[in-house]
Protein backbone atom coordinates (compact mmCIF):
# COMPACT_ATOMS: atom_id res chain seq x y z
CA UNK A 1 0.00 0.00 0.00
CA UNK A 2 1.16 3.18 -1.16
CA UNK A 3 0.46 6.49 1.24
CA UNK A 4 0.51 9.77 0.22
CA UNK A 5 1.33 13.30 2.27
CA UNK A 6 -0.44 15.63 0.32
CA UNK A 7 0.55 19.00 0.54
CA UNK A 8 -1.99 21.91 1.81
CA UNK A 9 -3.58 23.81 -0.76
CA UNK A 10 -5.92 25.61 0.52
CA UNK A 11 -6.01 29.56 1.48
CA UNK A 12 -4.95 30.75 3.70
CA UNK A 13 -2.25 29.17 4.04
CA UNK A 14 -2.25 26.01 6.43
CA UNK A 15 1.49 24.69 7.45
CA UNK A 16 0.34 21.31 9.30
CA UNK A 17 0.76 18.34 8.87
CA UNK A 18 -0.40 14.75 9.46
CA UNK A 19 2.68 13.21 10.05
CA UNK A 20 6.16 14.49 10.64
CA UNK A 21 9.36 13.26 9.57
CA UNK A 22 10.14 10.86 12.68
CA UNK A 23 6.51 9.88 12.61
CA UNK A 24 6.55 8.70 9.29
CA UNK A 25 10.11 6.12 10.11
CA UNK A 26 7.61 4.92 12.83
CA UNK A 27 4.49 4.28 10.77
CA UNK A 28 7.17 2.26 8.02
CA UNK A 29 9.05 0.26 11.25
CA UNK A 30 4.95 -0.60 12.58
CA UNK A 31 3.70 -1.26 9.31
CA UNK A 32 6.20 -2.16 6.93
CA UNK A 33 3.80 -3.28 4.31
CA UNK A 34 3.40 0.56 3.70
CA UNK A 35 5.35 2.91 1.94
CA UNK A 36 5.46 6.59 2.23
CA UNK A 37 5.58 9.27 -0.44
CA UNK A 38 5.63 13.15 0.57
CA UNK A 39 4.30 15.53 -1.86
CA UNK A 40 6.18 18.47 -2.27
CA UNK A 41 5.59 22.06 -0.57
CA UNK A 42 7.55 25.09 -0.44
CA UNK A 43 4.92 26.03 3.04
CA UNK A 44 4.85 23.05 5.46
CA UNK A 45 6.02 23.13 9.08
CA UNK A 46 8.52 20.46 8.52
CA UNK A 47 10.90 21.09 5.53
CA UNK A 48 10.94 18.61 2.53
CA UNK A 49 14.75 17.99 3.35
CA UNK A 50 13.39 16.87 6.47
CA UNK A 51 11.91 13.87 4.86
CA UNK A 52 14.34 13.49 2.42
CA UNK A 53 16.97 13.19 5.27
CA UNK A 54 15.04 10.34 6.68
CA UNK A 55 15.11 8.29 3.89
CA UNK A 56 11.75 8.82 2.45
CA UNK A 57 10.91 10.03 -1.08
CA UNK A 58 9.72 13.66 -1.72
CA UNK A 59 8.16 13.75 -5.19
CA UNK A 60 5.57 16.27 -6.92
CA UNK A 61 3.31 13.69 -8.57
CA UNK A 62 1.23 11.62 -6.01
CA UNK A 63 -1.31 9.92 -8.38
CA UNK A 64 0.48 6.16 -8.12
CA UNK A 65 -0.63 6.45 -4.13
CA UNK A 66 -3.82 4.41 -3.23
CA UNK A 67 -4.49 6.59 0.31
CA UNK A 68 -3.65 10.54 0.42
CA UNK A 69 -3.69 12.21 3.77
CA UNK A 70 -3.83 16.10 4.27
CA UNK A 71 -5.18 18.14 6.81
CA UNK A 72 -7.98 20.78 5.76
CA UNK A 73 -9.97 21.00 2.39
CA UNK A 74 -8.34 19.66 -0.56
CA UNK A 75 -8.85 22.55 -3.90
CA UNK A 76 -11.45 21.26 -6.31
CA UNK A 77 -8.73 20.96 -8.82
CA UNK A 78 -6.38 18.95 -6.97
CA UNK A 79 -8.56 15.84 -6.25
CA UNK A 80 -7.69 12.89 -7.85
CA UNK A 81 -10.46 10.45 -8.94
CA UNK A 82 -11.30 7.33 -7.39
CA UNK A 83 -8.43 7.74 -4.56
CA UNK A 84 -9.09 7.42 -0.68
CA UNK A 85 -8.62 10.75 0.72
CA UNK A 86 -8.57 11.41 4.93
CA UNK A 87 -8.69 15.02 5.54
CA UNK A 88 -10.96 17.66 7.12
CA UNK A 89 -14.09 18.53 4.89
CA UNK A 90 -16.16 20.77 6.91
CA UNK A 91 -19.27 19.17 4.94
CA UNK A 92 -21.12 17.28 7.71
CA UNK A 93 -22.93 20.01 8.85
CA UNK A 94 -23.80 21.11 5.42
CA UNK A 95 -21.41 24.05 5.38
CA UNK A 96 -22.61 25.96 2.06
CA UNK A 97 -19.47 26.99 1.49
CA UNK A 98 -17.92 23.36 1.00
CA UNK A 99 -20.91 21.91 -1.22
CA UNK A 100 -18.86 21.95 -4.54
CA UNK A 101 -16.16 20.31 -3.05
CA UNK A 102 -18.72 17.46 -1.89
CA UNK A 103 -20.13 17.24 -5.02
CA UNK A 104 -16.64 16.87 -6.69
CA UNK A 105 -15.66 13.92 -4.54
CA UNK A 106 -19.06 12.16 -5.11
CA UNK A 107 -17.87 12.96 -9.38
CA UNK A 108 -15.13 11.75 -9.31
CA UNK A 109 -15.70 8.94 -6.96
CA UNK A 110 -13.35 9.35 -4.09
CA UNK A 111 -13.66 7.00 -0.99
CA UNK A 112 -13.45 10.23 1.59
CA UNK A 113 -12.65 9.97 5.34
CA UNK A 114 -13.04 12.81 7.53
CA UNK A 115 -11.15 13.13 10.63
CA UNK A 116 -13.68 14.74 12.34
CA UNK A 117 -16.06 11.33 12.23
CA UNK A 118 -13.18 9.03 13.35
CA UNK A 119 -14.78 7.59 16.20
CA UNK A 120 -14.47 4.96 19.17
CA UNK A 121 -17.37 2.33 19.52
CA UNK A 122 -17.92 4.89 22.83
CA UNK A 123 -18.89 7.42 19.90
CA UNK A 124 -16.08 9.36 21.09
CA UNK A 125 -13.61 11.14 18.71
CA UNK A 126 -10.15 9.77 18.78
CA UNK A 127 -8.50 12.72 16.76
CA UNK A 128 -9.00 16.44 16.79
CA UNK A 129 -6.79 19.55 17.21
CA UNK A 130 -9.22 20.72 20.02
CA UNK A 131 -6.27 21.28 22.52
CA UNK A 132 -4.01 23.53 20.41
CA UNK A 133 -7.45 25.32 19.48
CA UNK A 134 -7.67 26.22 23.01
CA UNK A 135 -4.08 26.84 23.83
CA UNK A 136 -3.76 29.36 20.88
CA UNK A 137 -7.52 30.79 21.15
CA UNK A 138 -6.70 31.40 25.25
CA UNK A 139 -3.98 32.69 24.50
CA UNK A 140 -5.03 35.34 21.97
CA UNK A 141 -8.01 36.41 23.88
CA UNK A 142 -5.35 37.49 26.64
CA UNK A 143 -3.84 38.81 23.88
CA UNK A 144 -6.47 41.32 22.63
CA UNK A 145 -7.24 42.31 26.10
CA UNK A 146 -3.50 43.30 26.61
CA UNK A 147 -3.63 45.26 23.28
CA UNK A 148 -7.57 46.65 23.60
CA UNK A 149 -6.26 48.16 27.64
CA UNK A 150 -2.61 49.11 26.27
CA UNK A 151 -1.62 46.91 29.15
CA UNK A 152 0.83 44.44 27.43
CA UNK A 153 1.78 42.81 24.06
CA UNK A 154 2.24 39.51 24.03
CA UNK A 155 4.56 38.21 21.09
CA UNK A 156 1.89 36.59 18.54
CA UNK A 157 2.02 32.57 19.23
CA UNK A 158 2.77 32.00 15.12
CA UNK A 159 5.62 34.10 15.86
CA UNK A 160 6.91 31.28 18.54
CA UNK A 161 8.98 28.49 17.40
CA UNK A 162 6.88 26.12 19.40
CA UNK A 163 4.59 26.01 22.64
CA UNK A 164 7.40 26.40 24.88
CA UNK A 165 8.69 29.73 23.74
CA UNK A 166 4.61 30.56 23.48
CA UNK A 167 4.38 29.49 27.13
CA UNK A 168 7.42 31.80 28.13
CA UNK A 169 5.05 34.67 26.97
CA UNK A 170 2.71 34.44 30.09
CA UNK A 171 5.33 35.86 32.45
CA UNK A 172 4.52 39.32 30.64
CA UNK A 173 0.53 39.10 31.40
CA UNK A 174 -0.41 42.09 33.54
CA UNK A 175 -4.07 41.75 34.01
CA UNK A 176 -6.10 43.97 35.89
CA UNK A 177 -9.08 42.48 38.26
CA UNK A 178 -11.16 40.77 35.44
CA UNK A 179 -13.29 38.15 35.05
CA UNK A 180 -12.83 36.03 32.34
CA UNK A 181 -15.58 33.00 31.29
CA UNK A 182 -14.25 30.28 29.49
CA UNK A 183 -17.31 27.81 27.61
CA UNK A 184 -16.57 24.19 26.99
CA UNK A 185 -15.02 20.67 28.45
CA UNK A 186 -13.65 18.89 26.56
CA UNK A 187 -10.37 19.24 24.45
CA UNK A 188 -10.79 23.03 23.63
CA UNK A 189 -11.42 24.48 26.77
CA UNK A 190 -8.92 22.09 28.36
CA UNK A 191 -6.90 23.89 26.18
CA UNK A 192 -7.73 27.14 27.06
CA UNK A 193 -7.51 26.05 31.05
CA UNK A 194 -3.88 25.51 30.51
CA UNK A 195 -3.22 28.49 29.36
CA UNK A 196 -5.35 30.31 31.85
CA UNK A 197 -3.78 28.54 35.17
CA UNK A 198 -0.14 28.72 33.28
CA UNK A 199 -0.69 32.20 33.10
CA UNK A 200 -1.44 32.26 36.89
CA UNK A 201 -5.29 33.62 37.01
CA UNK A 202 -7.42 32.03 39.20
CA UNK A 203 -10.37 29.15 38.81
CA UNK A 204 -13.74 30.09 41.06
CA UNK A 205 -17.00 28.64 40.45
CA UNK A 206 -19.68 30.38 38.01
CA UNK A 207 -21.55 30.92 40.93
CA UNK A 208 -18.51 32.91 42.10
CA UNK A 209 -17.76 34.32 39.46
CA UNK A 210 -21.07 36.07 39.37
CA UNK A 211 -22.05 36.50 43.06
CA UNK A 212 -18.32 38.11 44.59
CA UNK A 213 -15.94 40.80 44.09
CA UNK A 214 -11.85 40.11 43.36
CA UNK A 215 -9.04 41.96 43.98
CA UNK A 216 -6.90 39.59 41.35
CA UNK A 217 -7.98 38.33 37.45
CA UNK A 218 -10.15 35.17 38.14
CA UNK A 219 -12.31 32.75 35.30
CA UNK A 220 -15.35 30.33 35.86
CA UNK A 221 -15.16 27.75 33.09
CA UNK A 222 -19.18 26.78 32.01
CA UNK A 223 -20.78 23.54 30.64
CA UNK A 224 -24.15 23.60 28.83
CA UNK A 225 -25.97 23.69 32.45
CA UNK A 226 -24.50 26.46 33.98
CA UNK A 227 -26.23 28.54 31.03
CA UNK A 228 -28.91 26.89 29.15
CA UNK A 229 -32.17 26.09 31.08
CA UNK A 230 -35.26 24.04 29.61
CA UNK A 231 -38.38 26.29 28.60
CA UNK A 232 -41.04 24.02 30.74
CA UNK A 233 -38.92 24.79 33.80
CA UNK A 234 -37.76 20.86 33.76
CA UNK A 235 -34.66 19.63 34.90
CA UNK A 236 -31.45 20.14 32.57
CA UNK A 237 -30.44 16.70 31.33
CA UNK A 238 -27.44 16.91 29.20
CA UNK A 239 -28.10 14.12 26.50
CA UNK A 240 -31.22 15.75 26.70
CA UNK A 241 -30.05 18.92 25.69
CA UNK A 242 -27.71 16.95 23.11
CA UNK A 243 -31.05 15.39 21.83
CA UNK A 244 -33.41 18.87 21.45
CA UNK A 245 -31.65 21.72 21.99
CA UNK A 246 -34.55 23.40 20.82
CA UNK A 247 -36.28 22.90 23.80
CA UNK A 248 -33.87 25.31 26.02
CA UNK A 249 -33.05 29.05 26.48
CA UNK A 250 -29.93 30.98 27.15
CA UNK A 251 -29.38 31.73 30.43
CA UNK A 252 -26.18 33.52 30.05
CA UNK A 253 -27.44 37.01 30.70
CA UNK A 254 -25.82 36.65 34.51
CA UNK A 255 -22.53 36.59 32.57
CA UNK A 256 -22.61 39.06 30.06
CA UNK A 257 -23.23 41.64 33.38
CA UNK A 258 -20.06 40.60 34.97
CA UNK A 259 -17.71 39.44 32.79
CA UNK A 260 -15.24 41.06 30.84
CA UNK A 261 -13.63 38.25 28.82
CA UNK A 262 -15.54 35.56 26.90
CA UNK A 263 -13.44 32.67 26.11
CA UNK A 264 -16.11 30.62 23.79
CA UNK A 265 -14.73 27.09 23.22
CA UNK A 266 -17.75 24.81 23.64
CA UNK A 267 -19.51 23.20 20.55
CA UNK A 268 -22.81 24.59 19.44
CA UNK A 269 -25.57 23.17 17.29
CA UNK A 270 -28.27 25.87 15.05
CA UNK A 271 -31.00 24.36 17.21
CA UNK A 272 -29.64 25.66 20.46
CA UNK A 273 -29.89 28.99 21.68
CA UNK A 274 -27.60 31.30 21.22
CA UNK A 275 -25.64 32.62 24.25
CA UNK A 276 -26.90 36.32 24.10
CA UNK A 277 -28.40 38.41 20.81
CA UNK A 278 -27.20 41.50 19.12
CA UNK A 279 -30.09 43.15 21.00
CA UNK A 280 -28.34 42.21 24.44
CA UNK A 281 -25.18 43.33 23.39
CA UNK A 282 -26.55 46.55 23.65
CA UNK A 283 -27.75 46.77 26.83
CA UNK A 284 -25.98 48.68 29.75
CA UNK A 285 -25.77 46.12 31.38
CA UNK A 286 -24.05 44.30 28.92
CA UNK A 287 -19.99 44.45 30.34
CA UNK A 288 -18.04 41.90 27.71
CA UNK A 289 -15.27 43.63 26.00
CA UNK A 290 -12.87 41.32 24.76
CA UNK A 291 -14.40 37.95 23.09
CA UNK A 292 -12.30 35.06 21.86
CA UNK A 293 -14.37 33.43 19.62
CA UNK A 294 -12.31 29.51 19.62
CA UNK A 295 -15.61 27.60 17.73
CA UNK A 296 -16.03 30.10 15.15
CA UNK A 297 -19.59 29.76 13.94
CA UNK A 298 -20.46 32.92 11.97
CA UNK A 299 -23.23 34.47 13.10
CA UNK A 300 -23.98 31.40 14.94
CA UNK A 301 -23.66 31.26 19.16
CA UNK A 302 -22.01 34.53 19.14
CA UNK A 303 -23.75 37.27 16.79
CA UNK A 304 -20.09 39.71 17.38
CA UNK A 305 -18.14 36.81 15.40
CA UNK A 306 -19.55 38.25 12.30
CA UNK A 307 -16.79 36.77 10.11
CA UNK A 308 -13.43 34.73 10.52
CA UNK A 309 -10.05 36.68 11.13
CA UNK A 310 -7.12 35.22 9.90
CA UNK A 311 -3.69 34.37 11.41
CA UNK A 312 -2.08 37.52 9.82
CA UNK A 313 -4.90 39.81 11.22
CA UNK A 314 -6.12 37.77 14.31
CA UNK A 315 -8.79 40.61 15.69
CA UNK A 316 -11.45 42.77 14.66
CA UNK A 317 -13.98 45.73 16.38
CA UNK A 318 -17.40 44.54 16.53
CA UNK A 319 -19.72 47.87 16.41
CA UNK A 320 -22.77 47.64 18.64
CA UNK A 321 -24.98 49.94 17.34
CA UNK A 322 -24.29 49.37 14.02
CA UNK A 323 -23.89 45.52 14.19
CA UNK A 324 -20.68 45.91 11.36
CA UNK A 325 -17.45 44.78 11.53
CA UNK A 326 -14.67 48.09 12.08
CA UNK A 327 -11.15 48.16 12.62
CA UNK A 328 -9.82 46.72 15.96
CA UNK A 329 -9.49 49.03 18.91
CA UNK A 330 -11.08 51.93 17.64
CA UNK A 331 -13.19 52.49 20.53
CA UNK A 332 -14.22 51.49 24.13
CA UNK A 333 -18.01 51.01 23.20
CA UNK A 334 -16.88 47.96 20.58
CA UNK A 335 -16.76 45.31 21.81
CA UNK A 336 -12.91 43.30 20.64
CA UNK A 337 -12.79 39.87 18.78
CA UNK A 338 -10.59 37.38 17.85
CA UNK A 339 -12.21 34.41 15.68
CA UNK A 340 -9.05 32.73 13.57
CA UNK A 341 -10.50 29.66 11.93
CA UNK A 342 -7.32 27.75 11.93
CA UNK A 343 -5.98 28.41 15.66
CA UNK A 344 -3.78 25.02 15.86
CA UNK A 345 -1.84 26.71 12.54
CA UNK A 346 0.00 28.98 14.93
CA UNK A 347 2.15 25.96 16.34
CA UNK A 348 2.14 24.08 13.48
CA UNK A 349 4.77 22.01 14.66
CA UNK A 350 3.21 21.26 18.25
CA UNK A 351 -0.31 20.55 16.62
CA UNK A 352 1.27 18.03 13.68
CA UNK A 353 3.29 15.66 16.49
CA UNK A 354 0.88 15.73 18.72
CA UNK A 355 -1.89 15.19 15.80
CA UNK A 356 0.50 12.15 14.21
CA UNK A 357 0.34 10.22 17.22
CA UNK A 358 -3.42 9.98 17.68
CA UNK A 359 -3.25 9.05 14.19
CA UNK A 360 -0.96 6.31 14.53
CA UNK A 361 -2.35 5.24 17.73
CA UNK A 362 -6.36 4.77 16.85
CA UNK A 363 -6.72 5.74 12.78
CA UNK A 364 -3.71 3.78 11.35
CA UNK A 365 -4.29 0.33 12.31
CA UNK A 366 -8.07 0.49 11.24
CA UNK A 367 -7.14 2.12 8.38
CA UNK A 368 -4.68 -0.34 7.42
CA UNK A 369 -7.00 -3.70 8.06
CA UNK A 370 -4.99 -4.33 11.33
CA UNK A 371 -7.64 -4.25 13.20
CA UNK A 372 -11.26 -3.72 12.41
CA UNK A 373 -14.19 -1.93 14.99
CA UNK A 374 -15.98 -0.25 12.42
CA UNK A 375 -14.43 3.41 12.94
CA UNK A 376 -13.29 3.73 9.25
CA UNK A 377 -16.79 3.24 8.12
CA UNK A 378 -18.32 4.90 10.30
CA UNK A 379 -15.93 8.11 9.40
CA UNK A 380 -16.08 7.22 5.63
CA UNK A 381 -18.84 10.01 4.09
CA UNK A 382 -18.53 9.06 -0.01
CA UNK A 383 -17.75 5.95 -1.49
CA UNK A 384 -17.76 4.77 -5.69
CA UNK A 385 -19.46 7.91 -6.22
CA UNK A 386 -22.42 8.00 -3.66
CA UNK A 387 -23.01 8.74 -0.06
CA UNK A 388 -22.54 6.38 2.65
CA UNK A 389 -25.35 5.63 4.76
CA UNK A 390 -24.52 7.11 7.67
CA UNK A 391 -24.20 10.36 5.50
CA UNK A 392 -27.55 10.01 3.23
CA UNK A 393 -28.84 13.02 5.77
CA UNK A 394 -26.57 15.33 3.25
CA UNK A 395 -28.22 14.32 0.20
CA UNK A 396 -30.40 17.30 -0.16
CA UNK A 397 -27.62 19.29 1.02
CA UNK A 398 -25.70 17.94 -2.23
CA UNK A 399 -28.66 18.64 -4.55
CA UNK A 400 -28.74 22.21 -3.12
CA UNK A 401 -32.47 21.67 -1.32
CA UNK A 402 -30.92 22.72 1.92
Amino acid sequence: MKLGIIREGKIPVDKRVALTPEQCVKVSEKFPSVEIFIQKSPLRCYKDSEYAALGFDVVEDVSDCDILMGIKEVPISDLLAKKTYLFFSHTIKKQAYNRDLLISILNNKVKLIDYETLTNTKKERVIAFGRYAGLVGAYNGIRVWGLRNNAFDLKPAHKCFDLEEMKSEFANVKLANIKIVLTGSGRVANGGMEVLDGMGIKKVSPNDLVAKDFDYPVYAQLDMSDYNKRKDGKKFKMQDFFDHPEEYESTFERYTKTADVLIAGAYWDPKAPVLFTREDAKKDSFKIKVIADITCDIDGSIPSTRKPSSIDNPFYDYHVETEQVVPPFTSEKNISVMAVDNLPNELPRDASNAFGNMLIEHVLPELFEEVNTGMIDRANIAAEGKLTEHYQYLSDYVSGKE
